[in-house]
C-alpha cells in the first residue's frame, strides 16, 4: 500500500477530499496497529497537503523546470512489459537504459550497453573505494531528481575518502503499476551526474518491487559508485587532527532540500540544487596533489552539521568548534531562506556542503582550489561545539533529522520513551543474525570438505 500514491489517484481522479481524508486514515489503522485515530488523521492530512502543494508543479509558468519535473509516459507499466521477469520485454528495457548511457559520451572498458552481468573499468589502485546510497523516498515521483541526487551522493562519499571515483552502478525497483517511464527517468537522472564529472555508469539491476504481491507505482532505487586511490591515504573521519582547521564549501542540499522545496512549494530552490560543485572541488584537490595535505574530510549530510560533527567528535576523540556566522555563510542563500521561513535547523538538515579537516599551513591553497572558507578549528576533547557570540552550544544530533516536510513535522523529532528498551530488541535482533550467519559459515565450511 502505498499512501502517496493513493492521494494522488485520488486527487486525480476529482474525489472529495473530506472523503480521501475518511477513507484514508481507516487504511492508515489497518496497517498501523500502534497508532490512534487521531494521529492517523493528522498523517492522512499531512500527507494530502504535500501532494496538493507538489501538483501545482503543473500550473507554474517555467517550462524547462516543469519539463524537469514531470517523466516521460510510456503508457507501458512495468508488469505488462515483464520487467524484471528476464524475458523478452524485460531486455527489450534493459537494451533501451543501454541507450541512455551511451548517450552519456563517457566510455567504460566493458559497458552497459554490452548487457553483461557487470561493468568493467580500468584502474591502477592502492585502495579500491565503493559506496551506494539509497534514492530520496520522497522522489518516488520525481526519478529524474531522484536519480540525479543519489548519484552526487554515492559520489560524495567516494570523494570524501580521497579517492577519484572510476565507475557508477544503479539499482532499480519500480512497483507493478509503475510507468516504464520512471526507469528511464531515473536513469536520465544518473547519466546527468555521470556526464557532468566523466564518470561513467557500468552496469546495474532493475526489478519490480515485490513481484507481483504489491499494488500502486513506488520507486525505490539506490545509486553506487565504485572509486580508486592510487597514492597516501584514505581522508577518513578518524584522522581529524587537534590544531587543525576546519574548512566549508557552500552547499546547496541534494535529495533532502530537493524534497522540502517540493512539499513546501518552493520550487525555484530546486534549481540551486543542481549542481556538481561538491565533486568537481574534490577532483580539484586530487589532481593538484593538495588532497594528500588533508587529515579528514566529510560531506555535510547525515543529521546535518549536527550529526557529522558529533561522529566525528566521536571517532577520532578530538572536539570541533564551529563559527556560527561563518556556517550560514556556507549554506547557500536561496536555501537558508527557505529553511529559516519554514522554520526548519539549517543545522540539522543536509545542505551537502564538503568538510575539510586539514593542518593550517595548507587551509589557504586548499580555499583556493575549493572556494572553501574556514569555519572553526580543532582541539582537545570528545565533544562538538556551535560558538554563538559568547554562547559555545555543544552540537549533538537530534532523534530525528530537521523535519524538513508537513509530514515529517507531524512525526515530530521526539525520543520515545522506550528507546533504550528498543535498542535492546534491536540488538537481540541482529545478535540473531550474527548467530544465523556464523551457521552457515561453518556449513559452507563443511561442504567445501567434499571438494
Amino acid at each position: 500500500m502505498d499512501l502517496e500514491g493513493y492521494v494522488r489517484r485520488c486527487l486525480r481522479k476529482k474525489i472529495p477530499e473530506n472523503k480521501i481524508i475518511e477513507d484514508g486514515f481507516k487504511r492508515i489503522l489497518e496497517i498501523k496497529e500502534d497508532v490512534d485515530e487521531e494521529f492517523a488523521k493528522k498523517f492522512i492530512k499531512a500527507i494530502l497537503e504535500e501532494v496538493k502543494t507538489t501538483e501545482k508543479f503543473r500550473e507554474i509558468d517555467d517550462e524547462n523546470l516543469k519539463t524537469l519535473l514531470k517523466y516521460p509516459k510510456s503508457g507501458v507499466t512495468m508488469g505488462r512489459m515483464g520487467v524484471g521477469s528476464r524475458g523478452e520485454g524485460d531486455f527489450f528495457v534493459h537494451r533501451e537504459i543501454a541507450r541512455i548511457v551511451k548517450s552519456t559520451k563517457v566510455k567504460a572498458y566493458v559497458s552497459a550497453e554490452e548487457q553483461d552481468d557487470a561493468g568493467i573499468v580500468r584502474a591502477d589502485a592502492k585502495y579500491i573505494v565503493a559506496a551506494i546510497d539509497g534514492t530520496h523516498s520522497r522522489l518516488s515521483d520525481f526519478p529524474f531528481l531522484g536519480g540525479f541526487h543519489v548519484t552526487r551522493a554515492a559520489l560524495r562519499d567516494i570523494y570524501v575518502m580521497g579517492a577519484e571515483a572510476v565507475a557508477l552502478i544503479s539499482d532499480v525497483h519500480l512497483a507493478d503499476d509503475g510507468d516504464v517511464g520512471k526507469i528511464f527517468d531515473f536513469t536520465a537522472g544518473i547519466c546527468a551526474v555521470s556526464e557532468a564529472v566523466n564518470v561513467p555508469l557500468i552496469g546495474g539491476s532493475t526489478l519490480r518491487v515485490g513481484g507481483d504481491m504489491v499494488i500502486g507505482d513506488r520507486l525505490v532505487s539506490a545509486v553506487g559508485a565504485i572509486g580508486v586511490i592510487k597514492e597516501g591515504e584514505p581522508t577518513a573521519r578518524r584522522n581529524a587532527e587537534v590544531g587543525d582547521v576546519i574548512l566549508m564549501t557552500e552547499g546547496s542540499g541534494g535529495g533532502t532540500i530537493t524534497t522540502t522545496a517540493l512539499y513546501y512549494g518552493w520550487f525555484d530552490v530546486i534549481y540551486e540544487t543542481l549542481n556538481v560543485d561538491f565533486i568537481k572541488a574534490c577532483q580539484n584537490l586530487i589532481r593538484s596533489g593538495l588532497i594528500k595535505k588533508i587529515h579528514a574530510m566529510t560531506d555535510v549530510t547525515n543529521g546535518g552539521l549536527r550529526g557529522d560533527a558529533y561522529e566525528i567528535s566521536k571517532t577520532a576523540k578530538v572536539s570541533l568548534i564551529f563559527d556560527k556566522e561563518k556556517v550560514y555563510k556556507t549554506i547557500n542563500p536561496k536555501v537558508l531562506e527557505m529553511l529559516e521561513v519554514l522554520n526548519i535547523d539549517p543545522l540539522g538538515v543536509s545542505t551537502d556542503s564538503l568538510m575539510i579537516i586539514c593542518p593550517e599551513e595548507y587551509a589557504d591553497d586548499i580555499k583556493k582550489v575549493t572556494g572553501a572558507i574556514e569555519v572553526g578549528y580543532v582541539e582537545e576533547g570528545e565533544e562538538s561545539y556551535l560558538v554563538d557570540g559568547n554562547k559555545k552550544i555543544p552540537l549533538k544530533p537530534m532523534f530525528r533529522e530537521s523535519a524538513y516536510t508537513p509530514v515529517k513535522k507531524v512525526v515530530g523529532e521526539r525520543k520515545p520513551g522506550d528507546f533504550e528498551e528498543m535498542k535492546e530488541k534491536v540488538r537481540r535482533a541482529c545478535d540473531e543474525a550474527i548467530k544465523k550467519k556464523d551457521f552457515v559459515v561453518e556449513l559452507l565450511k563443511e561442504r567445501k570438505k567434499k571438494f
